[in-house]
């Protein structure tokens, strides 16, 4: 976006945003396709960008909490299934949201939702920022409450306000944090592991027999398994914040095909390979604690990290600092990034009900102010108990997103080939994505409050995924995929016959008619409210226009 005034000459601008919204570093592109003259960064650094978050000390809480409650091999095996589904399912958004350089929320209007049936899934992906948020400052208070003796209501205002700062300038400011950071942070982590490896072996037979609170001990029982899974499945909308960063990518060329397909791989779906392997690291140090520190504190990130520094030093005192420095470091790269997704998401979910978008830097603050309610409200307390029920609704969203992507676009060819995310050009409502994920959503929450007896009530999570993922081909076939496109966009309508020409140079620029900037060629259309071309977020802020362009199907 130019943030030059228009041309002399030229109409006045119908439409004026404040300076939050006309400054491309603060706003970040919140609601639209990212343009290559913004896309300055290396296939590496967006990589280790979006890698950068995945710092985040819930997954060793999560970990702790699971096999604390369910044993051992309830708490492994669903580790390592609940990675594998998350892996599978994270390839294609991945690989979508950086081809075409839009955010989840975009991505998940043009995969079968509609304009306005996919509001629904920003309020879900803003409750999974604003959750996550909440657990990870919860950690990050722990620590100060250990080593500074600040109370939690205290720590939880102090580990919120510190954020916001951070977050304002986006990736700019965010891809300089995270690079700088992840080498210390990565020592920082394995380091402890290599130590008990070497000099409390024993730790690791202990964390094979330990049997936690569940009735099967250490074996494996099929009911806990669920029950275990549903909380590491909530996970799965952690995809959504790895394209945010992902968008960002450079366009695939015949040049960087190799480097791009490695960095979309593990920046995408490859997160969960860290995190699934700081969930057992978790499960390990909660078991190996548990024993002289009591099951209640076991599952704290920082009890864990404490001792297993302990372990190094062997000063208490070195070792907590060390664990308070570890601790906070995580939690600042996880909740940037938290509440970054949450202000795109929130942006992107009151510009659709409102018609205004006073800038993203202003859902920011909401979606901080959210999390420390949560916070304050001691949620972390009720870790499984939320994270269940959430999974719930995220996996009900993704499983219908994947789905459209993978047979309604990959093998029906139901689904348009590219993804359509302005206003302008989808329905309302696209029963194929929105219906999919409001029955299974609807069928597996009354499974997880017990509806169908205990077993579903225990898998409602993966009812929630075959569900969804059923669900969106079949409804694409019986409503022939009419509800995808509702009038053609003539601006991409060459660039899609010929895509290797969009990626050789740079597009072609065009003047929006209603707030008089230029934008690339992706993120416009042509209005005939307006009777001109106007870009993608003035036609989402447009009230007055009553959807003129699809009522006669306008071309």
């Amino acid at each position: 976006m130019s943030v030059l005034q228009p041309e002399r000459g030229r109409p006045t601008p119908k439409r004026t945003f404040n300076r939050w919204v006309q400054n491309p570093v603060l706003e970040d592109y919140a609601l639209r396709y990212a343009p290559k003259s913004f896309r300055r960064w290396s296939e590496w650094t967006v990589m280790n960008s979006a890698l950068g978050g995945i710092a985040y000390m819930a997954d060793f809480a999560i970990g702790g909490s699971v096999v604390l409650a369910y044993g051992f091999a309830n708490a492994v095996t669903s580790i390592l299934v609940v990675a594998a589904i998350i892996f599978l399912t994270g390839i294609p958004i991945a690989y979508y949201s950086a081809k075409y350089n839009i955010d989840m929320d975009l991505l998940t209007r043009g995969a079968g939702f509609g304009y306005y049936g996919s509001t629904l899934t920003s309020l879900v992906y803003a409750s999974f920022t604003f959750i996550y948020f909440s657990l990870e400052g919860s950690v990050m208070a722990q620590a100060l409450e250990e080593f500074f003796h600040i109370p939690l209501p205290i720590g939880y205002l102090i580990c919120s306000l510190v954020i916001i700062p951070l977050v304002m300038f986006g990736m700019t400011a965010l891809s300089k944090l995270q690079v700088v950071t992840q080498p210390i942070w990565l020592v920082l982590m394995l380091g402890p592991f290599i130590a008990i490896a070497l000099r409390d072996p024993q730790a690791f037979s202990q964390w094979t027999h330990f049997g936690g609170a569940s009735a099967s001990g250490s074996h494996f029982n099929a009911i806990e398994f669920g029950l275990a899974a549903g909380v590491t499945l909530s996970l799965i909308a952690q995809i959504g914040e790895q394209v945010d960063y992902l968008r960002f990518m450079p366009n695939l060329t015949p040049q960087n095909r190799r480097k791009w397909w490695w960095a979309v791989m593990l920046a995408g779906p490859g997160w969960v390979i860290l995190g699934a392997i700081k969930q057992l690291g978790g499960s390990l140090l909660a078991s190996w604690i548990a024993p002289t520190m009591g099951t209640k504190a076991a599952d704290e990130p920082i009890n864990m990290y404490t001792q297993a520094f302990h372990t190094v030093l062997g000063s208490s005192y070195a070792a907590l600092a060390l664990a308070t420095f570890f601790v906070l470091l995580s939690q600042i790269k996880i909740n940037v990034t938290n509440a970054y997704s949450g202000s795109l998401s929130w942006s992107n979910f009151f510009s659709r009900i409102f018609h205004t978008h006073p800038g993203r830097v202003v859902w920011l603050f909401l979606n901080v102010g959210i999390a420390l309610g949560l916070m304050e409200a001691g949620v972390f307390g009720f870790l499984n108990t939320v994270l269940g029920f959430y999974s719930n609704l995220a996996v009900a969203w993704i499983g219908a997103v994947v789905s459209d992507l993978v047979i309604n676009k990959g093998l029906l060819k139901i689904s348009p080939s590219y993804i359509e995310f302005k206003r302008g050009h989808l329905y309302n409502f696209n029963p194929v994505g929105f219906g999919s994920m409001i029955i299974a959503a609807g069928l597996s929450i009354a499974a997880f409050f017990g509806a169908f007896g205990p077993v579903l009530q225990a898998y409602s999570p993966f009812l929630s995924l075959v569900l969804a993922f059923v669900l969106a081909p079949v409804i694409a076939i019986v409503t022939r995929g009419k509800y995808y496109i509702a009038r053609e966009n003539t601006f991409e309508k060459s660039d899609r016959h010929h895509e290797a020409h969009r990626h050789s140079e740079l597009p072609t620029e065009f003047t929006c008619a209603s707030c008089g900037f230029e934008y690339e060629k992706m993120d416009m259309l042509y209005c005939p409210f307006h009777k001109a071309p106007i870009c993608s977020l003035c036609c989402s802020l447009e009230s007055k226009c009553h959807d003129l362009c699809k009522a006669g199907h306008v071309h």
